[in-house]
Order: C-alpha cells, then structure tokens, then sequence
C-alpha cells in the first residue's frame, strides 16, 4: 500500500490488530483525531469510543475503545486500549446492566476510590450505549 501507515491496536489479552493502514480515525481526549502517514508525532490519552480503520478510501474496522492511550508518529500509530471489541460485539442489554451495577456501586460506596471507580463504570456504560446508537460515524 503506497504511502500507508503502521498500525497497532493493543489490548490488555493481546495484539488486535497489526497492518498497514490508510488511515486511522480515534476517538481522542480532546476530540477524533484523523491519524495519516506523516502526522506529527504526539502521544494522547484515547477516550471511550468508536476507533475507525480505512483502507482505499473505505473504513474497514470500526471497534470500540474503552479508552487507553495512543502514540502516533510519522509512519505508525498505537494504541494501547482498556478494551477493545468490535462495535457489533456491544450488546445493549449488558451495557444497561453495566450502568445499573455501576449505579448500585456508587451508592454504596464508601470511599473516593471506590466512587470514582463506579462513575467510570457508568462513563463506560453510557459510551457503549451512546456506540450502539450512533453506529460507526463513517
């Protein structure tokens, strides 16, 4: 592929995904951030949401981040995920659920680590819902 980037997707379990790519979009702290061959070199938290592969002008991989961190240079892009899964694996009832518990969890919490902890869960939740939603934006 002719002026293509290296990309990695790195979940906790293992390697998702390793190829060359066209493109990357990712759902980054500050906004999607569009990530091509040459892009200036930076290092970003990845929030929860829809990261988006493209080859020949086409998204070929639409997966769903649970946040995490990536590091873009000129010729790759990693991203070290929370969680990783394709965004037809979400499954909104399990979502919900999540929430639910999340929102049990925090009323009984105890401590400040345990309700930040609880909050994350029911973020994490509400951007699974909000993926199932919205489907892939490209």
């Amino acid at each position: 592929m002719a002026d293509a980037l290296s990309f990695e997707l790195v979940s906790p379990e293992r390697l998702l995904l390793s190829r060359e790519v066209e493109m990357v979009v990712l759902p980054g702290a500050e906004g999607d951030i569009g990530v091509l061959p040459s892009h200036a070199p930076m290092i970003t938290k990845v929030r929860p949401g829809i990261l988006v592969v493209f080859e020949n002008g086409q998204p070929t991989e639409r997966i769903f981040v649970a946040g995490g961190i990536a590091e873009i240079t000129g010729e790759r892009c990693t991203v070290l995920a929370d969680e990783a899964m394709p965004l037809d694996a979400l499954d909104r009832a399990a979502a919900e659920a999540q929430i639910s518990d999340a929102r049990d969890d925090l009323a009984d919490a105890k401590s400040d680590f345990e309700r930040e902890k609880a909050e994350a869960q029911i973020a994490l939740g509400e951007a699974k819902l909000a993926a199932i939603a919205a489907g892939s934006p490209y």
